[in-house]
C-alpha cells in the first residue's frame, strides 16, 4: 500500500490549518478514507491539495480549481487538465494586466492632483504673506526670513 498522510501532516507540509483541509473536504475536493474519526489522506489527496492551493495562489475561484482537478479524472486526462489550466492562467493574466493598467492610470491621476494641491498651497502661502499689513507683519516676517 502507498504512503498515507494524516490531516496534521498535510497541514504542516502545506502551511495551512486543519480547518482549511476539512473545508476542501466538505467542498468535495478531497476525499480521504476514514478509520473511525480519523481521516487518512492518500497521495491523490495530497496532489489535489497541492493543486487547490496553487490555484488559490493564482487567484482562481474554487469552481475553476474544481474544473481543473475534475478534468484529471475525465477522459481528457492530464492533457485536458493542463490545457484548461493554461486557459485559466491566460484569462487571469489578462485580468491582472488590465488591473495593472487601471492602477497605473490611477497613480498618475493621484500624482497630478497632488502636484496641483502643492502648487495651490504655494500660491496660498504667497497670498497670505502679501496680505499681511506692512507695519505689523513685516518685522515679524523679516525675523522669520519670509519677507524680503
Amino acid at each position: 500500500m502507498s504512503r498515507t498522510f494524516s490531516i496534521t501532516e498535510l497541514a504542516q507540509e502545506f502551511g495551512v490549518t486543519n480547518r482549511t483541509i476539512r473545508f476542501y473536504e466538505t467542498e468535495g475536493m478531497l476525499t480521504p478514507l476514514r478509520e473511525g474519526q480519523r481521516r487518512i489522506y492518500r497521495p491523490r489527496d495530497r496532489v489535489r491539495l497541492k493543486l487547490i492551493l496553487r490555484g488559490k495562489r493564482l487567484g482562481l475561484s474554487l469552481q475553476e480549481i474544481r474544473e481543473i482537478i475534475d478534468l484529471y479524472d475525465a477522459d481528457k486526462g492530464e492533457a485536458g487538465q493542463l490545457q484548461l489550466l493554461l486557459d485559466k492562467i491566460e484569462s487571469r493574466r489578462d485580468d491582472l494586466e488590465n488591473k495593472r493598467r487601471d492602477i497605473d492610470a490611477t497613480l498618475a491621476d493621484l500624482d497630478d492632483v497632488a502636484a496641483k494641491c502643492r502648487e495651490r498651497l504655494r500660491q496660498l502661502d504667497l497670498d497670505e504673506v502679501s496680505q499681511i499689513a506692512p507695519d505689523t507683519g513685516s518685522q515679524s516676517l523679516k525675523s522669520k526670513g519670509v519677507a524680503k
